[in-house]
């Protein structure tokens, strides 16, 4: 990429847009946060969505939000091998599953066990709920991405 090329950030472009997406985020917050999923969890799952689809962006948002939850560095440190280790619970496994499934989209077979996985651990609500994150993460992954949302240096 040569030094003139220039991004189009998609939210300043479409504001407008961009707002009403935001907005389906905070409806999906809501509906998590009345399902019993707690902040922890919802900010695992934006990780793990966001490290599936390789957004810098998204990730350094939301790593920095699943700390002050009261995530653990440990627990996130392993999340790309969350299915070796014994440190998530299983409604977390079950969470993690679905969000993999939704994001990488895998043949019929595959996505049929991990959702039936799913629906032992999670009811209906939960199901649903961790869905609709899933989806929604995934659009702000692709708008982070696709403008070149740039990761600013802590200072």
């Amino acid at each position: 990429m040569s030094a003139t090329t220039k991004h189009v950030f998609l939210d300043k472009q479409h504001p407008v847009l961009w707002r009403a997406l935001n907005g389906l985020g905070l409806k999906v917050r809501e509906a998590a946060e009345a399902a019993g999923l707690d902040e922890k969890t919802v900010e695992l799952l934006h990780v793990r969505i966001s490290q599936l689809n390789g957004c810098a962006y998204c990730l350094d948002l939301h790593v920095r939000d699943a700390l002050k939850a009261g995530e653990s560095g440990q627990r996130l440190a392993v999340l790309p091998a969350w299915r070796e280790t014994s440190l998530f619970t299983e409604r977390e496994r079950a969470a993690l599953a679905l969000a993999e499934s939704i994001t990488e989209l895998p043949d019929h077979r595959s996505q049929a066990h991990e959702e039936e996985f799913a629906r032992e651990h999670l009811t209906e609500e939960e199901f649903s709920v961790v869905s609709w994150l899933v989806i929604t993460m995934n659009a702000f992954n692709r708008v982070s991405i696709t403008s070149h949302h740039p990761v600013r240096r802590d200072r």
